[in-house]
């Protein structure tokens, strides 16, 4: 097999046969065949001429056999996983994973850290003093067995390939392509072993797929491969203009998270999570009422004990930013717009994000707001507050803000959280 004449193939917009998508990604993720430009240039090629659907099958299915798919057939309950495309101020896992857990199904979300403005559910947990995020999969199955959910990273041999394709996308600007996109998420949610999958697939500002229709046209692509590959999959399409819930920051957002599980929170937060949670129970076929079921308390003695399972105590302080500063309005009237990419870039400048991978970062940063968007406000009111580690940050995250908060002479109609809903 020819490496340039894969390269050659799919530049000049053939479909490669499935022979060649199998030897390449076989031969990519074992390493010393394929040189790293070889495969940045057959990304950049799929990037411009995009794939057909049988032939991002077939690409899809050999990442995931790239490595070893999880057994959780030992688990004993129907298994529901969720995927969100992310966030400012996404927290839906934390409360949504207790939430279907209690509604008698077993959980298996395997996430990841933040990168950019969108934060990662890995770095919301790991504020709670002790938890892990690195579990073997036997403790993995324990703990669905035993507790229902579990919240974790991804085992290495959990499509290798992937690893390695997405780490080289990230530098060479092919990101941003709808089948490199879904096999890179489908890929490892078919690994993961679950039996059916529920996709928030979100747009909007602050959105990693800002317009409507794209997004759409990613959520059915993966709603697709996830059918193909034996998973039960729906996608909901959730709008993402503004923040999500209140904060964007990893201790702030685990808070958040608590009120809502405890019987309060705010309203945004609630539909997205129910809405998402109605999917997951009847996916699973379980005779459940999730908005009852959050209501009698449950999901939060479930979170504890995910928590306590994977060495977390709740009943430690969590991280508080030493510094706050407020950001006001100039004018009365009503909160027209926060601009949630905006939002999410002030948050990761005072240290809730990062940049790199390799990057730390702050448990206690982030911002919380104090209005959204239909709030009327007063002249001189604060509408946002900056937490942060170092004052210093305060000037960049403000940076951030210019032109993001618009202050209108009438209550602005709202728009609709749960836009589509596409199964297959």
């Amino acid at each position: 097999m020819d490496t340039v004449e894969i390269i050659r193939a799919k530049r000049d917009g053939h479909r490669l046969t499935d022979e060649q998508i199998t030897w390449f990604i076989h031969n990519y993720a074992a390493g010393g065949v394929i040189a790293d430009e070889q495969a940045a240039a057959l990304a950049m090629a799929i990037f411009f001429r995009g794939m057909e659907p049988d032939e991002l099958a077939v690409w899809t299915g050999a990442m995931v056999d790239s490595g070893s798919r999880l057994d959780l057939g030992g688990v004993g309950l129907p298994t529901v996983d969720k995927h969100s495309t992310g966030g400012v101020g996404d927290k839906v896992s934390l409360i949504l994973v207790p939430l279907v857990a209690a509604c008698g199904a077993a959980v298996p979300q395997l996430s990841g850290r933040g990168l950019g403005h969108s934060g990662g559910t890995l770095d919301k947990m790991e504020a709670i003093p002790g938890w892990r995020a690195s579990l073997s999969v036997d403790e993995m199955v324990d703990q669905m067995r035993n507790v229902g959910g579990v919240i974790a990273g991804a085992t290495e041999d959990i499509s290798p390939a992937d690893r390695r394709l997405y780490a080289l996308r990230d530098v060479t600007a092919t990101v941003d392509s709808i089948p490199l996109i879904a096999s890179s998420i489908m890929s490892k949610k078919i690994a993961e072993g679950t039996d059916s999958l529920v996709l928030d697939v979100k747009f909007g500002s602050g959105a990693f797929m800002p317009e409507l229709d794209r997004a759409r046209e990613l959520a059915r692509t993966m709603v697709g491969l996830g059918e193909n590959n034996g998973v039960r999959t729906v996608a909901l399409l959730t709008a993402m203009h503004t923040v999500l819930g209140r904060t964007a920051g990893n201790a702030l957002e685990v808070v958040e998270s608590l009120g809502v599980l405890e019987g309060g929170g705010p309203a945004d937060l609630i539909e997205v999570t129910l809405a998402l949670a109605d999917e997951m129970v009847a996916l699973a076929g379980l005779d459940a009422d999730p908005a009852a079921v959050l209501a009698s308390g449950r999901p939060r003695e479930v979170f504890e004990e995910m928590v306590a399972a994977q060495g977390g105590d709740l009943s430690a302080d969590l991280p508080v930013a030493p510094h706050v500063e407020v950001v006001t309005v100039d004018e009365a009237g009503w909160l027209g717009s926060l601009d949630c990419l905006s939002v999410g870039i002030a948050a990761w400048r005072l240290g809730a994000g990062r940049a790199r991978k390799e990057d730390t970062v702050s448990a206690s940063a982030g911002v919380v707001c104090l209005a959204k968007p239909g709030d009327a406000v007063e002249a001189g009111q604060p509408v946002l507050e900056l937490h942060a580690e170092d004052p210093g940050l305060f000037t960049v995250a403000r940076d951030a803000l210019e032109g993001a908060i618009d202050v209108v002479g009438e209550a602005p109609a709202q728009m609709p959280l749960v836009v589509d809903r596409i199964g297959a």
